[in-house]
């Protein structure tokens, strides 16, 4: 009844209908099976694959992975094994930095077809730091639908461990080689507010501290190497600090660095 005037209360609009593949299911989270009948033809999937431990490889991107037409790969032979590794066997076409347009058109094609392509880079989310973004951008341009595929990412985990505010980022990929240009750069983004994330070789993580250590103050910072795998490190501290212990250390594998904006008053223990 209504509350009001006593009158009978007008019947509540009916809810909207949920999609097929959003109703919760009551056996529990979909099986292969289903998650493999999901996949659309004429798709590009974007799927993110481990950046080290081979756990966190989600079921939806296994299917995906499994059940595509085309797996489109930054180096077809370490697909390849990990694709072995699955128990896995699928057409796998080369698509990286020094091919991205000619290969870019090709797969347009197989895409227009009505074939489901998966891009995947050697770890992580392509797209980020990679050319996935120049097939993305042709295939939106075509009218190809686009789905992400989500999972592991290096600038997200190492962020969120990092000790440093998340609520703003900036990520820059890998900087200039060369110093000069790489002090540039680093110029450029010393004035942002909020926390600096970056890629970063072995051979390069002692000058690159270095540099930034120079160009932004000693500002404190995290270096997170190895994320995920057996010998994860992550060192906080000031820039300074990390610099010099990078200057002697033998520390290998791919390095993550997150850096504390010009805005950031606090320390990694606040």
């Amino acid at each position: 009844m209504n509350l009001t005037d006593g009158s009978p209360a007008s019947p509540a609009p009916p809810a909207p209908p949920v999609p097929p593949d959003e109703i919760p299911s009551s056996s529990g989270p979909p099986t292969f099976e289903e998650l493999t009948e999901q996949i659309e033809q004429g798709t590009l999937y974007l799927v993110s694959t481990p950046i080290g431990h081979r756990g966190d490889l989600s079921p939806r991107a296994l299917a995906v992975i499994r059940g595509a037409d085309i797996v489109a790969a930054e180096d077809t032979r370490h697909t390849g094994s990990f694709l072995a590794s699955l128990g896995a066997s699928r057409p796998l076409k080369s698509y990286h930095e020094h091919n991205k347009a000619k290969a870019s058109v090709q797969l347009l094609k197989e895409l227009e077809a009505g074939l489901s392509v998966a891009l995947v880079s050697d770890a992580g989310t392509p797209g980020l730091s990679d050319p996935g973004y120049v097939l993305v951008r042709a295939a939106v341009l075509a009218g190809i639908p686009v789905c992400a595929i989500p999972g592991p990412s290096a600038v997200l985990s190492a962020l969120v461990i990092s000790g440093l505010p998340t609520d703003a980022f900036t990520f820059t990929g890998f900087l200039p080689p060369k110093k000069g240009r790489r002090r540039t750069t680093l110029t450029s983004l010393s004035d942002l507010p909020h926390t600096l994330v970056f890629y970063e070789s072995p051979h390069r993580i002692a000058a690159t501290l270095a540099d930034m250590s120079e160009v932004f103050g000693d500002r404190w910072a995290a270096v997170c190497r190895e994320l995920t795998k057996k010998f994860e490190e992550v060192r906080r501290g000031r820039l300074s600090d990390l610099a010099h212990f990078h200057e002697t250390s033998r520390a290998r594998g791919e390095f993550t660095i997150v850096v504390a904006g010009s805005g950031f008053k606090g320390t990694l223990l606040s």
